[in-house]
C-alpha cells in the first residue's frame, strides 16, 4: 500500500471512530487494527489525520471508544515488547501505537475527570512480583503497563539496539535481556560505543517522544504541581531497565559532538538523526531528574541495587536522581563537564565560511541538566569548580545573558543563566578562576577590553542592568551578589571594568533612583561592599579601581552628605515627576512600537539610563525560552550568608542593611505607587549604616598625594598616576579588614516551582514538529499567542 493510501485508510477509520455513537468492542479487532496494523505514516501524518477537536468530540461523546482505543493501544505495546518485534510489520505496529498515543495523551490529561484513566487496571495484567504472594487481586494500572512497554522497547534488539555477535541469527527472550549490556554510547560506566544505527536512533526518539508525552500531565495541573506519579513509577525499582537508560541518556547527550568531522556545510548535505535523538534525551532526562527527592549523605559508587538488598529508608525514591548523585570517578566527571562545555559554547563557533558549521538550539535544557547535576552531585559541583573548564562555562552562559538581555522571551533563559552563576559564586574557587586572562574571540557586543574573565562578567553584567529589559529588574540585586561574592579574589580589575562599577554606583545612588522604592538602597550596600572587598583584600593589583574611586570621589562625598530632609525629598519626587512627564509625551510622540524600552523610560523606573561606550545588542530572533512565571526574584532564590567565624556576620550585619537578602526590585518599584513614600527617617535609618569608612579614608589618604603629583609633574596622563598607585600601599592605615561574607543560594519551595515551570516551559516550546501539547489546555503557565 502506498503512502497516499496508508494516509486515506487512516484517516477512514478516525472519521468511523469520531462518527460511532455506540461504543465498539475491545474484541472487534478489525475496526481497531485499522489505526496501527495496515498504515504506514509518520508521526506529522497522525497529528494532521486526527485533529484536535475530533479527539475531543471523541473524549465527549464516545468516551467508551476513546478508552478502548488507548487500552488497546498500550495492549499492542505490551504484547509487543514481550515478543521483541520479531518482524518489520511488528515494528511498525509500535511506531503507529507510539505515535497514536502521543497525539491522544495530552487529550486525557486536559480533561479532570479522566486523568485517573490511565491508572486504573488492566484485567489479566498482572503486578511483577505479586502472583509469588498471592496478593495480587486487580491487576497492573495503565500507566505501569506502558511506561513498563516503553522501557522494554528502548532496548528492544534490532528495534532500538543491535543485537551482540553472540545472538546473531538466535531468538532473543526480552524478559531476560541484560540491558546494561547495550547501553546506547560509551561514557559514565560503559566503554564500549555501539555503532551508529539511523533506524535505530528514530525508533528512540519516537518512543522518548512518548514518554516525554506520558511525563506531562504536569502541564494540566495548576502551580504547585504535585509530584509526577509517571515519573515516579518510571524511575523507580520497578522499572528494571532505569540504570541502563538513565545511563544511555547521559552518555548520548554528553558524547554527542555537533561538528561531526568538521567537514564545512556537512550538516546541509547529510541529516543527523543523533541530533534528534540528544534532543529528546536531553528532554527526558531533565524531567525525571525532577521528582523531588532526598539525596543521601555520601556514596561512592554507580550501580544497581543489589538482588535481595533491603532498600535504604535514606536512600531518594527516584532512582534516576539516585544513580546521578552516586557518579563519582574523576573520569566519568570529567566526561560530563567536557560534553556539556562542548555543547554550550556550540553556538559560540566562529568560522571564515558563513554558517559553516552546525549550530544546536537545546542550550536551554543543557543548562537546566548543569543545575541539576550541581544541585544533586555536590562532587561534580566541586570538579567544576576546581577546574579550569568552569570558564568553558561561563562564557556561554555570559553569551546568552548578553544576547537575551533585551529580548521578553528570553527572560527565563537569563534567570537560569544567573542562577547558577550565583550558585557558582558562592564557592572561594570560582572567584579564583576568574583571574584568568580573558583572550577569546566571542561574537558578543560589547566594549573592547583587555583583562580577565571578572571584567568580562562585571561588563555584561552592566549591560543587562543599563539596557537590559524591564522584566530583569528582580535580577539587579542577584547579579550584584555575584559580583560581592567574587570580588576579594579579584586581583586585578580592568579601567573598564572599574568605570562600569562606578557608573553604577553613581546612578544607583542618586536621590531619583533611591527615593523609587523602599529597597533601592541596599544596591547602594551591594556595590560599597564590592570596593570595600577589594580594597581591603587585593589593593595592590587593583590600581584601575583605585584610580577610579579617586576620580569619581564626589559620588562618595555625595553619598555621606546624602540629604534627607523633607525640603530635598520633594525636590527629587517633583524632578522625578516632570521627567516622568516629558518620558510620557513623547512616547506618545514617537509611532511604532519597540521591545527595547528608550534610556528616559528607563530612567522614569529608576534603571541607569546608556552608558556612552554600550552598544546596542544584536539580539537573536530564534531564541527560545519558556514563559516567564508570576514568581518575583525573591520566590525563586533565596539567599544565606556564611563566613568562617561567628563574629563575621555580627559584623556585617552592623555595616549593612537589617534585610541583606536578595529581594525582588520589581516589586519594590510597584510598591513605590501611594504605598510607601521616602521620609526623612527611612533616609536616616539606612544612610548611618552605609559602609564609607574604608574608602573615606582611603580617598583621605591617597587624594592630597595624587594631587601633590599632578600639581608637581604637571601631569595630564593618568599612566603616570597609574603607577604610582601600583606602587602605593596603605599598610596599617585602612580599618582593620572585615570578614568576607558569602551569601550562597538555596534552593526552597519557590525555587523549585520556578524552576519546574521553566523547565515545561521549554520543553512545550521545543516540541513544535511535530506539536505535541499545542493547543491544549495548558495550566502550568500562560500561553501568549500572537
Amino acid at each position: 500500500m502506498g503512502s497516499s493510501g496508508s494516509k486515506l485508510h487512516f484517516r477512514k477509520a478516525v472519521i468511523q471512530l469520531t462518527t460511532r455513537t455506540q461504543p465498539v468492542e475491545a474484541t472487534d479487532n478489525t475496526f481497531w487494527d485499522q489505526f496501527w496494523a495496515y498504515t504506514s505514516t509518520t508521526v506529522q501524518d497522525v497529528f494532521a489525520l486526527v485533529p484536535a477537536a475530533e479527539i475531543r468530540a471523541v473524549r465527549e461523546e464516545s468516551p467508551s471508544n476513546l478508552a478502548t482505543l488507548c487500552y488497546k493501544a498500550v495492549e499492542k505495546l505490551v504484547q509487543s515488547a514481550a515478543r521483541g518485534c520479531p518482524s518489520d510489520k511488528d515494528r511498525q505496529v509500535v511506531l503507529n501505537c507510539t505515535r497514536l498515543l502521543t497525539r491522544v495523551l495530552p487529550f486525557i490529561y486536559e480533561d479532570a475527570d479522566w486523568r485517573g484513566f490511565f491508572w486504573s487496571t488492566v484485567p489479566g495484567v498482572a503486578r511483577s512480583g505479586c502472583d509469588e504472594e498471592g496478593v495480587d487481586d486487580e491487576g497492573r494500572p495503565l500507566a505501569e503497563s506502558l511506561l513498563l512497554a516503553i522501557a522494554d522497547l528502548l532496548f528492544c534488539p534490532d528495534f532500538t539496539i543491535k543485537k551482540n555477535h553472540q545472538s546473531q541469527g538466535v531468538g532473543v527472550d526480552v524478559e531476560f535481556i541484560d540491558s546494561c549490556e547495550y547501553i546506547w554510547e560509551a561514557g559514565v560506566g560503559f566503554s564500549q560505543s555501539p555503532p551508529l544505527n539511523s533506524a535505530h536512533d528514530c525508533n528512540r526518539v519516537e518512543l522518548l517522544k512518548l514518554l516525554l508525552t506520558c511525563f506531562s500531565e504536569v502541564l494540566y495541573l495548576p502551580p504547585p504541581a504535585s509530584d509526577n506519579a509517571w515519573v515516579a513509577f518510571f524511575c523507580s525499582s520497578a522499572n528494571r531497565h532505569a540504570l541502563p537508560l538513565f545511563t544511555s541518556l547521559l552518555n548520548v547527550v554528553c558524547a554527542y559532538d555537533p561538528a561531526g568531522y568538521g567537514i564545512p556545510y556537512n550538516h546541509f548535505l547529510f541529516s543527523d538523526r543523533r541530533e534528534l535523538l540528544v534532543e529528546q534525551a536531553v528532554q527526558v532526562l531533565i524531567v525525571a531528574l525532577e521528582q523531588r527527592t532526598i539525596l543521601p549523605s555520601a556514596v561512592d559508587t554507580i550501580v544497581a541495587p543489589s538482588e535481595g538488598e533491603e532498600p535504604d529508608s535514606s536512600a531518594p525514591e527516584n532512582l534516576f536522581v539516585n544513580y546521578l548523585s552516586r557518579i563519582h570517578r574523576e573520569e566519568d566527571l570529567s566526561f560530563i563537564l567536557k560534553g556539556l562545555s562542548r555543547l554550550l559554547n556550540n553556538p559560540l563557533v566562529q568560522t571564515y565560511l558563513p554558517q559553516s558549521s552546525k549550530k544546536i538550539h537545546f542550550h536551554q535544557e543543557l543548562l537546566i541538566l548543569f543545575w541539576k547535576l550541581c544541585n544533586f552531585n555536590k562532587k561534580f559541583f566541586f570538579f567544576v569548580l576546581k577546574s579550569s573548564d568552569v570558564l568553558d562555562l561561563l562564557i556561554p552562559i555570559l553569551f546568552f545573558l548578553n544576547e537575551g538581555r533585551a529580548d521578553q522571551s528570553a527572560v527565563g533563559l537569563v534567570h537560569m543563566g544567573v542562577f547558577i552563576l550565583l550558585l557558582l559564586s558562592g564557592e572561594r574557587n570560582f572567584g579564583v578562576r576568574l583571574n584568568k586572562p580573558f583572550t577569546l574571540r566571542v561574537p558578543m557586543d560589547i566594549p573592547v577590553f583587555s583583562g580577565t574573565h571578572a571584567d568580562l562578567l562585571v561588563v555584561i553584567f552592566h549591560r543587562m542592568m543599563t539596557s537590559g529589559h524591564q522584566r530583569l529588574l528582580p535580577l539587579f540585586d542577584c547579579l550584584l551578589t555575584i559580583i560581592v561574592n567574587i570580588s576579594p579574589y579579584l586581583k586585578s580589575l580592568s579601567m573598564v571594568a572599574s568605570q562600569k562599577l562606578l557608573h553604577l554606583l553613581e546612578v544607583f545612588s542618586s536621590p531619583h533612583f533611591l527615593f523609587t522604592a523602599v529597597h533601592n538602597h541596599q544596591l547602594v550596600f551591594f556595590l560599597l561592599e564590592i570596593f570595600n572587598n577589594i580594597i581591603q583584600y587585593q589593593f595592590d593589583g587593583n590600581s584601575n579601581l583605585v584610580y577610579t574611586l579617586i576620580w569619581k570621589r564626589n559620588v562618595f562625598h555625595h553619598l555621606a552628605n546624602f540629604p534627607g530632609d523633607e525640603l530635598s525629598i520633594q525636590k527629587a519626587l517633583q524632578k522625578k515627576r516632570r521627567k516622568s512627564g516629558m518620558s510620557r509625551s513623547n512616547s506618545n510622540s514617537e509611532t511604532g512600537s519597540s521591545l527595547r524600552r528608550p534610556a528616559h523610560d528607563a530612567a522614569e523606573h529608576g534603571i541607569p539610563g546608556m552608558d556612552p561606550t554600550t552598544h546596542k545588542s544584536q539580539v537573536s530572533d530564534d531564541t527560545v525560552a519558556a514563559p516567564e512565571p508570576a514568581q518575583t526574584a525573591a520566590d525563586c532564590s533565596s539567599i544565606a550568608g556564611t563566613s568562617d567565624t561567628e563574629s563575621s556576620l555580627e559584623r556585617d550585619q552592623e555595616m549593612t542593611p537589617s534585610n541583606t537578602e536578595v529581594g525582588s526590585l520589581e516589586s519594590s518599584i510597584s510598591s513605590s505607587s501611594s504605598s510607601w513614600t521616602a521620609s526623612p527617617d527611612w533616609v536616616l535609618s539606612w544612610r548611618s549604616k552605609l559602609p564609607l569608612q574604608t574608602i573615606m579614608r582611603l580617598l583621605q589618604v591617597l587624594v592630597p598625594q595624587v594631587e601633590k603629583i599632578c600639581i608637581d609633574k604637571d601631569l595630564t596622563d593618568e599612566s603616570e598616576i597609574l603607577k604610582f598607585l601600583q606602587h602605593g600601599t596603605l599598610v596599617g592605615l585602612l580599618p582593620v579588614p572585615h570578614p568576607i561574607l558569602i551569601r550562597k543560594s538555596q534552593v526552597n519551595a519557590g525555587t523549585s516551582s520556578w524552576f519546574r515551570t521553566y523547565m515545561w516551559g521549554v520543553v512545550y516550546l521545543r516540541n513544535m514538529d511535530p506539536p505535541v501539547w499545542y493547543d491544549t489546555d495548558i495550566r502550568l503557565f500562560e500561553i501568549q499567542r500572537t
